[in-house]
């Protein structure tokens, strides 16, 4: 996104009309829930079935309470609206991330500059030259802007392409 501060407002509030809206929002600001330890209450023999004495275990979907398990289960969802709500320039920097949280602090780095490095900078910029072509339905006016507004980005970043 090139406006970022509006995409960042605008994909927020999208995840904030999910039914599951908070608990994608704790997994994208804050990370993913994570399994603790919790201990299971002993329980009495009977006919059927032998003692169970008290002892831990992490919790998993099937003993979590309802708002834990909406948060565990969030982060699928998460990582996918990221990855749908991004455009294939952002795309390629944050598909390694593991987590949903990862891929927002990637994005942010990213798009705020904070630590952007200029490697970053040529790496998008040849990405962006490599798949440059005229839209259906582009003016020409339209074409060279775009294209004269990619070379001057490549040149303020002392880039070269070599032509066959």
């Amino acid at each position: 996104p090139r406006r970022y501060p509006q995409w960042r407002s605008r994909f927020l509030r999208y995840v904030d009309t999910r039914p599951n809206g908070e608990a994608l929002r704790k997994c994208i600001l804050n990370g993913p829930y994570k399994p603790t330890t919790i201990l299971v209450q002993a329980v009495e023999a009977t006919d059927d079935s032998p003692v169970v004495p008290e002892h831990s275990t992490v919790e998993t979907p099937m003993n979590m309470s309802l708002e834990n398990k909406a948060n565990f289960l969030a982060e699928k969802e998460a990582i996918h609206l990221i990855l749908t709500g991004i455009g294939d320039e952002i795309y390629s920097t944050v598909d390694a991330c593991q987590t949903t949280h990862e891929m927002w602090e990637a994005i942010e780095r990213l798009q705020q500059g904070e630590s952007l490095n200029i490697q970053d900078v040529k790496t998008n910029l040849f990405w962006e030259f490599r798949k440059f072509t005229l839209h259906d339905g582009e003016s020409m006016e339209s074409y060279y802007t775009r294209f004269y507004k990619l070379m001057n980005e490549m040149i303020k970043n002392n880039l070269t392409v070599t032509t066959m």
